[in-house]
């Protein structure tokens, strides 16, 4: 059996290649071997790889790894990725995430989108679903598709940290609506903190799976703002703990996993939380921490 629970499962992508780790490619690809043959396995998803340095990839001739492509270019460019992937030996392809070009109506990126769709086959995409006034347009649209949403939860500058309530109105539409999301980018810790280096107020990835549990349970956005909001790791946990297997289900279904630049950083709070066994620590696979 696994010492990872179900809450857990397939929690964690690996994001080494993104800011802030930035992590050499050869090193994030001996880590991520590393990972998938550990203890803590099943928390661990797939790798993260940015589609404009898959020349990079090719040309080191990987084993066989699973990869989740990004498209910060926006839908047009995946038609060549899969052409690159497809010529990639041992590369398995796991799913898209695909940013929204500036200045691009939802109308016009599904558009795009559509027309790959055949190309893309039976993996899970990802929609990087907009701040500002475009999100409700791509949050309708995505309702009721085959496609997922993706929300930016921070970054290497302050601006790029949503405020507690615009993130708790993402979740709460995206959860009503019945669109499973991930999250990516500033969720360095467990609890909500602000950080001592930068004074980044920086969003908890507990507190965001309590807050995407709590909408599939029929919170308002309110009560999302004020589980991103709280500060004590301890009854979160406790929170956590309380749920059922069917609320467990009905979180990770509409929660599906964060980015995270170093595995080691979430993987040492949970079992310092007491949500994973002390039998995984001390961490072994040599990453670098995030900054």
């Amino acid at each position: 059996m696994s010492a990872v629970p179900p809450l857990l499962c397939g929690l964690c992508d690996d994001a080494a290649l993104f800011p802030p780790g930035n992590a050499p490619l050869p090193a994030a690809l001996t880590a991520h071997a590393r990972y998938r043959d550990s203890d803590f396995a099943a928390l661990v998803g797939p790798l993260i790889f940015p589609i404009p340095r898959l020349a990079e990839l090719a040309a080191r001739r990987p084993a066989p790894v699973d990869i989740v492509l990004t498209a910060p270019g926006g839908p047009d460019t995946v038609p060549v990725a899969l052409d690159q992937v497809a010529g990639i030996d041992g590369l398995r392809l796991a799913g898209l995430e695909i940013a929204v070009p500036t200045g691009q109506s939802a109308d016009e990126f599904f558009v795009v989108l559509e027309a790959a769709a055949s190309r893309i086959g039976d993996i899970d995409v990802y929609v990087e679903v907009p701040r500002g006034d475009r999100r409700a347009a791509f949050l309708a649209r995505l309702a009721g598709s085959p496609y997922a949403a993706k929300f930016r939860t921070g970054g290497v500058v302050a601006g790029a940290y949503p405020p507690e309530w615009e993130l708790a109105a993402a979740v709460h539409s995206a959860v009503s609506a019945a669109i499973p999301f991930k999250a990516t980018a500033g969720l360095h810790h467990a609890v909500r903190n602000t950080d001592p280096d930068t004074g980044f107020e920086q969003h908890g990835f507990l507190n965001l799976m309590l807050a995407a549990g709590a909408a599939a349970g029929g919170a308002g956005a309110a009560a999302l703002e004020a589980t991103l909001a709280n500060r004590d790791g301890a009854t979160l946990v406790r929170e956590l703990a309380a749920l059922s297997d069917a609320e467990v289900a009905a979180l990770r279904s509409m929660f599906r996993s964060f980015g995270t630049c170093s595995i080691s950083d979430p993987l040492t709070e949970l079992v310092e939380l007491g949500l994973l066994p002390a039998a995984l620590r001390p961490v072994s696979e040599g990453s670098v921490p995030c900054p």
